[in-house]
């Protein structure tokens, strides 16, 4: 399953072999620091005094790690920094290699030893992440940077399908999703809240804004998984939540994903056992309004279940509502 982070990198962690092959190509000092947790001699860093615009991305697999704006002089002789650019970058573990308790810190992707992080950094964190300078690579602000030092190239989607909550969480499952949000769209009144389009009023559906990486599932796989988990045949319902705001649509951004919507509505219709006509909406996409923050991860941070079904088990019923 990819592990994607909120910066939008893919983060899966690498096997043996890749490392390996990766690592080969190191010199001798980033080796010995990065695959043996070596540490270089303090002072001694090509990058302690780097002042320059930029980030430090991991020297094995390019995986950005620190920001140049977050770079401060510690006086410890090592490159210093109060916080990393995207939490999940980096990996954390406990290491006793001196006789006493230390945090040590790793690439979440190669596994490469960086160095360790430090209680005693200066505000907001009050952290400070001491790295070796042979484990990261400086690139400046301008540089072309190599392809594993960008966020992977994401497409987006659009789906209403009753209530969010449960649309949200199931496509979260996804494997090549990288992120779900919960919003409102296709309505007339700009920057909505819950209890507006709560009135119907407004012509808004409660939709999720899907972002995937089309390298591990495409956009039809998503519409399927659609279908799937939702009756379609419901008109302005799901189960229990009644109203406009709880129609089933399909927001397309472009040709190619309305020819693919039309498509797969018309082979769930013929997959399904029913006399009832699907009622799915099928729109070019308007604007997305993200919804108040108590919408968002819903069940996942409440442990609360919606009426929608796991579209991604082999025994899901195409035509369950």
């Amino acid at each position: 399953m990819p592990v994607y982070s909120r910066s939008g990198h893919d983060i899966t962690p690498l096997d043996e072999a890749a490392v390996a092959e990766l690592a080969a190509r190191l010199d001798p000092d980033a080796y010995e620091i990065t695959q043996r947790a070596g540490t270089e001699l303090a002072f001694c860093g090509t990058l302690l005094d780097n002042k320059l615009e930029g980030f430090y991305a991991c020297v094995v697999c390019g995986l950005p790690l620190f920001s140049s704006q977050h770079k401060f002089v510690s006086g410890t002789g090592w490159p210093s920094f109060f916080q990393p650019t995207d939490r999940l970058h980096l990996g954390e573990r406990e290491d006793t290699s001196l006789g006493t308790v230390r945090t040590e810190l790793a690439c979440a992707r190669c596994d490469a030893h960086l160095g360790h992080v430090f209680p005693d950094g200066p505000a907001p964190t009050g952290l400070r992440y001491c790295l070796n300078s042979s484990a990261m690579t400086f690139y400046e602000e301008g540089d072309d940077l190599p392809l594993e030092s960008h966020p992977v190239q994401t497409e987006t989607a659009y789906f209403a399908g009753g209530c969010f909550w449960g649309v949200e969480h199931w496509m979260q499952q996804g494997r090549g999703v990288v992120d779900v949000v919960s919003g409102y769209m296709q309505g007339t009144v700009a920057d909505p809240t819950y209890r507006q389009i709560c009135t119907g009023t407004t012509g808004h559906a409660e939709t999720v804004e899907v972002t995937f990486d089309p390298r591990h599932i495409t956009y039809r796989d998503l519409v399927a998984a659609f279908f799937r988990m939702h009756d379609s045949t419901q008109l302005n319902r799901q189960g229990p939540d009644v109203g406009t705001q709880y129609r089933s649509g399909i927001w397309w951004m472009d040709e190619a994903q309305e020819a693919v919507a039309r498509d797969c509505l018309e082979t769930f219709r013929d997959s399904i056992d029913s006399d009832r006509p699907i009622v799915t909406e099928i729109e070019q996409a308007r604007t997305f309004y993200r919804a108040e923050d108590s919408h968002q991860d819903f069940i996942a941070l409440t442990g609360r279940a919606c009426h929608q079904v796991d579209p991604w088990t082999k025994s899901a019923d195409p035509a369950a509502p």
